[in-house]
């Protein structure tokens, strides 16, 4: 483990660029399952992710972007 100074802290929102490998279905499910268990609990995680899943790729986004748009910034 590395003690770095808080300038070097990176600024804003995640970035996921939808057109790259971090912007596929499964990349965006590990993501909400990695963020959602800590912001929303394990019960509350598995609903958005049965959302998520419920229908195609666009839904998937929007329903992330829904739940987790405050904090990660998507783009295509």
């Amino acid at each position: 483990m590395t003690i770095r100074s808080i300038e070097e802290y990176p600024k804003g929102k995640i970035k996921v660029d939808l057109t790259g490998p971090g912007g596929n279905a499964f990349s965006l499910l590990a993501l909400a399952t990695q963020y959602g268990k800590v912001m929303y609990g394990k019960d509350e995680t598995d609903e958005i992710l049965t959302k998520m899943k419920a229908s195609d790729y666009e839904n998937l986004i929007q329903v992330f972007d829904e739940y987790f748009g405050c904090y990660v910034d998507l783009y295509r």
